[in-house]
């Protein structure tokens, strides 16, 4: 049947959400949380190599794609607050909670805030937003930092931003990016933002769940994150490394396959099925 679409009433207003996969009530569950400026459409390719075996949800969270907005200045929590919300809405007890990008910080607040809501999270390609972050001087703009203007031009900026950071051909990746980008009420800037704003080395240690820190060796925003982050959450029940060679911030997009076959290896390690033991995994070794 492929992906099904539909809104749920939340406090702040209706979210939007793609379900793929089995809906009986003993299917485990999987949680989506995109990176910003993108939307659910971020997973197009990676839903339904999970949904052979679990119920997936996607969701836009709110300030994104087809959800409500959110005023600035957004926060991480914001954010985290929606995917519950949306769980909630959902009548979804306990989820696997999986995040690229900005979405893993998200998805480490989801599963610090609510540690009986999340059976296991995956930190994809997120930040290390600790003290040293947050206070690092800026030496230009980021990427998706463009004013808007009357000529478009910054069309143009975000995509020669974003461009040197995808694999080719980029012409595909970047237009589901600006499409994102343009979503009405959408600041691309906010999720970056919000980021900077968030005390992560603090949070990190209240995360309970096994945990999955996930990389592509390309990502040069998201490498040297791997191994801080994993090795802050002090709390978790396991912790698991894997590194997806040739993966870059388009890691979701181009590298599904990899990227489902580290999570079905996770989950498989955690509910005893492979033998694993939440060693470190590296796709170079």
């Amino acid at each position: 049947m492929g992906a099904r679409f539909a809104y749920v009433d939340a406090p702040g207003g209706q979210l939007h959400y793609a379900e793929d996969g089995g809906r009986g009530a003993d299917s485990p569950v999987i949680l989506l949380l995109h990176q910003c400026p993108r939307s659910l459409d971020e997973f197009r390719e990676l839903m339904p190599l999970l949904a052979t075996d679990h119920r997936v949800i996607a969701m836009d969270m709110p300030g994104y794609g087809q959800s409500h907005g959110l005023p600035a200045p957004q926060t991480i929590e914001d954010y985290a607050r929606g995917a519950l919300d949306l769980l909630d809405a959902l009548a979804v007890p306990r989820a696997t909670v999986l995040g690229h990008h900005t979405g893993g910080a998200v998805a480490l607040e989801v599963a610090a805030a609510a540690p009986d809501r999340v059976e296991a999270v995956v930190l994809s390609s997120a930040p290390w937003a600790d003290e040293a972050f947050r206070n690092a001087p800026r030496t230009g703009p980021g990427v998706d930092d463009a004013d808007r203007d009357d000529d478009g031009g910054h069309l143009t900026t975000w995509w020669a931003q974003r461009a040197p950071h995808y694999p080719a051909p980029v012409s595909p990746l970047l237009d589901r990016l600006v499409r994102d980008a343009l979503a009405p009420g959408v600041d691309p800037r906010e999720g970056h933002l919000a980021c900077r704003r968030y005390a992560m080395e603090r949070r990190a240690p209240e995360v309970r769940a096994p945990a999955l820190v996930l990389t592509g060796d390309a990502d040069p925003f998201a490498l040297p994150a791997l191994d801080p982050l994993a090795d802050a959450l002090t709390g978790a029940a396991s912790v698991s490394r894997a590194v997806i060679p040739g993966g870059t911030l388009a890691l979701m997009e181009r590298h599904a396959a990899e990227v489902a076959g580290e999570v079905r290896r996770f989950l498989g390690a955690r509910r005893g099925c492979d033998g694993l033991d939440g060693a470190v995994r590296t796709g170079r070794a």
